[in-house]
């Protein structure tokens, strides 16, 4: 795999999921509505994926060691994953009672993260293990910082 398409796979795959898991707690939290987590997961989606494919295009121009060619395949990859793996988290919401849809969304989101660590820590010759504790504790501080801010936010607006 080219190295600007990886870097588009790792950022879109890791931020699409968390951030999208991160408003879906948050929102689920807050308002316990279906809808309300269907929006916002439709507006991060969009949103969210074209400003992280502009950040990852002017991260890339900084980088005079990279062609145009590597710098827009970086951008279009970014935007692209960040999309995918966002919008798949429409599924469960779509297909189960929220509650549920909200744990296998988490299962779902934690088992991407899992993989893709591995797949990185092998590539790059380190331990997986050491990459995967470390990428799915930042995945669970998301998810709980964003449910108590939910909370919190419901207790304060009676949303």
């Amino acid at each position: 795999m080219k190295n600007s398409i990886k870097k588009g796979l790792g950022f879109g795959l890791t931020s699409g999921i968390i951030t999208t898991l991160g408003l879906m707690i948050g929102l689920y939290a807050s308002t316990n509505s279906s809808k309300i987590i269907l929006g916002g997961i439709i507006i991060i989606a969009i949103a969210d994926a074209l400003s992280d494919s502009l950040g990852m295009h002017i991260s890339e121009e900084a980088n005079s060691a990279n062609s145009k060619e590597q710098i827009w395949e970086a951008t279009l990859s970014t935007f692209l994953f960040k999309f995918i793996f966002a919008l798949i988290f429409i599924i469960p919401i779509l297909l189960l009672n929220l509650q549920t849809a909200i744990i296998v969304s988490i299962i779902l989101g934690i088992f991407l993260i899992t993989i893709f660590s591995y797949y990185i820590a092998k590539s790059n010759k380190d331990s997986p293990i050491k990459a995967i504790i470390e990428h799915l504790f930042i995945t669970v501080i998301v998810i709980i910082t964003t449910y108590f801010i939910g909370k919190f936010i419901n207790s304060i607006f009676g949303i």
